[in-house]
């Protein structure tokens, strides 16, 4: 099986006519397409265009028939978006069912040739010989090569520039790395991993990604900022590779004016529910904005702005990579789905002001201003609603806390040849003065407005100081009694503490 490769898979022949008619060429493969069940969607004097059915190979191919200068050029096309580049071989199938389907109908057609040029000729008077300008893969045939992705030109204007600007942020991100972490670990002699962690977060955040608390705190250009940040080359190339495809298709049906202000009005949504959902995570990419392209595919899709039949395969296979999407999202363990279905909904929404009827009978400010209106309430909404967690000072309390508790720790280290006075001494030390210390540190923690998560942190620790400072009481009272009549009780609340520590977590989420 003969596979074509690249970022829109097609196979193309060119046929030379010599002095066969480019009319009687035209009847024929007209003919040959209906034999075959295409759809024909467009032809005139200067050639015709129809779409396969749908396939679960590549969804549908675009069959396109050109007559230019002397030739014939014929070529399938995916339509949608090709996981892996390339069409598992259905464009070359494609092309030696209409050839063999075509000697088939020349064959049977010679005998009525004149009445079937009459029909034509009157049929293609009134049909638009410009339409190959306008038809849904009209911006892709412009793409020579790969190179023609990365150059602005007429109806692919935004998008190159866009992608330019993800591809010289993602390299400036990775230089400020590099220099960082070698000045930074320079005269290190060891160096601690989570340090490294902590140190890149926080450089990624100087960067501009988005982040829960800093927007909340009126860092909001985070979320124009964050929608240029990629975490990897490999995270780059999937984003660059949706969203030249989806410029392609919909940049020159929307104007470059629409596509730019849907793409970073979905990137701020999709950054805005991203946000509700995730608590201190660093986020970043430019994937809610693509998203909201996407959404905004949809709604051209559903209102008919692509000619039916193109129509039809457009939709089916923008909603087969979307809903692929989503599904990696929801199972991916870094993927940031929030942010995808906001960008969608966003997207979906903004389209339908700038472009669908009845909406654009308006005047474009007024549809500007109404999708301006809808975002700043949203933003609004989830701005003033979101509650500000206190997750860094309730970890900074908890850094105490484990301190303290590791002190506890030492109480089960008392030697039994110390005297009386130095065991009272060091079980003061070591086991009530740290768990009464927790104590307070959680008095402390239930003052900070805490997440769900942090609450179940909170009353672990709280139950455990509790029982920690139990233990450290029966054991100074046992001591101090002279026939050590507390023994029993020390053991068995130590136990409980034991055992409580170690299943207490999942015990506490069940009762939730």
């Amino acid at each position: 099986m003969a596979i074509s490769w690249g970022y829109s898979p097609k196979t193309e022949k060119y046929i030379p006519l010599g002095d066969f008619p480019a009319d009687k060429y035209l009847i024929i493969a007209r003919q040959a397409i209906e034999n075959l069940g295409w759809k024909l969607s467009h032809i005139s004097s200067n050639g015709l265009i129809a779409y396969t059915g749908l396939s679960w190979q590549s969804y549908s191919e675009e069959i396109s028939l050109r007559i230019e200068s002397n030739f014939a050029v014929v070529k399938s096309e995916c339509v949608g978006l090709q996981m892996w580049f390339n069409d598992y071989g259905k464009n070359k199938q494609n092309l030696a069912k209409f050839f063999h389907e075509f000697a088939y109908v020349e064959f049977h057609l010679k005998d009525i040739w004149e009445e079937s040029l009459a029909q034509f000729h009157s049929f293609v008077l009134n049909q638009d010989n410009d339409y190959f300008e306008k038809a849904p893969l009209a911006v892709k045939n412009k793409i020579k090569n790969v190179l023609y992705l990365f150059w602005p030109q007429k109806g692919y204007l935004a998008t190159p520039i866009i992608t330019w600007l993800n591809i010289f942020y993602f390299g400036f991100t990775f230089i400020c790395t590099v220099i960082y972490f070698r000045y930074f670990f320079a005269k290190a002699t060891v160096v601690d991993p989570a340090l490294v962690v902590q140190k890149l977060e926080q450089l990624l955040l100087n960067l501009g990604a988005n982040n829960r608390k800093l927007v909340l705190n009126g860092q909001y250009w985070r979320l124009i900022s964050y929608q240029f940040m990629h975490a990897s080359l490999l995270h780059l190339f999937f984003n660059l590779y949706a969203l030249l495809y989806l410029g392609l298709m919909i940049e020159n049906k929307l104007g470059w004016r629409k596509f730019v202000f849907i793409y970073f009005f979905s990137g701020i949504c999709g950054g805005l529910v991203s946000i509700i959902f995730h608590q201190e995570e660093i986020l970043m990419g430019a994937s809610g904005a693509i998203m909201g392209l996407y959404g905004a595919f949809i709604a051209l899709l559903l209102n008919k702005a692509y000619e039916k039949n193109a129509n039809k395969a457009l939709l089916v296979s923008t909603l087969i990579v979307m809903i692929l999407v989503l599904i990696n999202g929801w199972f991916g363990r870094r993927t940031d789905n929030a942010c995808h279905l906001g960008g969608v909904i966003a997207g979906f929404v903004s389209c339908c002001f700038l472009y669908v009827k009845p909406m654009n009978s308006s005047r474009i400010w007024a549809r500007y201003a109404a999708t301006c209106v809808i975002g700043l309430a949203f933003a609004a909404g989830v701005i003033g609603f979101s509650p500000r967690y206190q997750h860094e000072e309730f970890k900074k309390l908890s850094i105490e806390y484990a301190k303290n508790a590791d002190a506890f720790n030492r109480v089960m280290t008392l030697k039994a040849s110390l005297s009386k006075a130095e065991k009272i001494v060091f079980i003061e030390e070591n086991g009530l003065a740290p768990s009464r210390s927790n104590l307070e540190l959680v008095k402390k923690m239930k003052k900070l407005k805490l997440d769900k998560e942090d609450l179940f942190e909170l009353d672990f620790k709280a139950q455990v100081a509790q029982q920690s400072y139990a233990v450290a009481q029966l054991m100074k009272k046992d001591i101090e009694s002279e026939n050590y009549s507390y023994r029993k009780q020390v053991n068995e609340q130590m136990n409980k503490l034991i055992i409580f520590s170690a299943t207490a977590r999942d015990s506490l989420r069940k009762a939730d």
